[in-house]
């Protein structure tokens, strides 16, 4: 965006404007004028900024780059910044997770960062025009506006980390619930393998002088009992080690 070619300003403040546009937001003084370089409501996803220029005559009064009376203008442009900042924090009353947090936060910095650059404008042009009180109040109501969206990005911010770390303690949780799982599995496992293995083996059409006898039966179920205690145990003592 480009000056006016309307604006009879001096060519000390036109010679600091490049063939690119309006640049960052900034106050500038000469000859008693004072030209504002601010920047609209950042758009969410976009990296472009789109400045709009107010300028402060000598004799106090006001233009706008896009028509109009300048000071409503201006006061209009503070009140765009002040609308999304009730918006964001709506959406963060209403906000359930870290997605929610997340996109406000995509839409949150970049407005944070705007308003402060808009603060330290308007507070180097209240410096440059000390008896201006209508940019005293304009300086006092971005650093509420800026105040304000420090506060919701801190709580958004935090809120964002909370659900995270709840996320990550129940994944924990869940993984060590499986971990225990897997644990008993491998007890059943080595309780009753040794066990199923000796009646396998026994259970052969081999002739072995134990399948007419009742002791045979107590045996192998003795054997595969205490085989399968041994093995329980050495699983959990190496479980335990370090």
């Amino acid at each position: 965006m480009q000056l006016p070619a309307n604006w009879q300003l001096p060519e000390e403040i036109k010679r600091r404007f490049g063939q690119k546009g309006a640049g960052k937001q900034r106050a500038m003084l000469g000859q008693g004028h004072l030209l504002l370089v601010l920047h609209r409501v950042p758009q969410p996803g976009s990296r472009q900024r789109q400045g709009i220029f107010f300028w402060r005559q000598p004799q106090g009064t006001w233009k706008c780059s896009e028509g109009g009376d300048g000071l409503p203008r201006l006061q209009k442009h503070l009140q765009d910044y002040s609308k999304a900042e009730q918006r964001l924090s709506q959406d963060y009353s209403k906000a359930e997770g870290a997605e929610d947090f997340f996109e406000i936060l995509e839409t949150l910095t970049p407005l944070c960062r705007a308003a402060k650059n808009m603060l330290d404008t308007l507070q180097a042009a209240r410096q440059a025009v000390a008896d201006d009180r209508d940019l005293i109040d304009l300086r006092d109501w971005v650093e509420d506006i800026d105040r304000i969206l420090d506060l919701l990005y801190t709580d958004v911010k935090n809120a964002l980390e909370f659900d995270l770390a709840k996320r990550a303690e129940e994944q924990t949780r869940l993984s060590l619930e499986s971990v225990r799982t897997a644990q008993r599995l491998n007890l059943l496992a080595a309780v009753f393998l040794p066990l199923t293995a000796l009646s396998s083996l026994f259970g052969m059409n081999l002739s072995n002088n134990l399948e007419n006898s009742p002791i045979g039966f107590w045996l192998i179920l003795g054997l595969g009992i205490l085989l399968g205690t041994l093995t329980q145990r050495w699983i959990l003592q190496a479980s335990l080690k370090p």
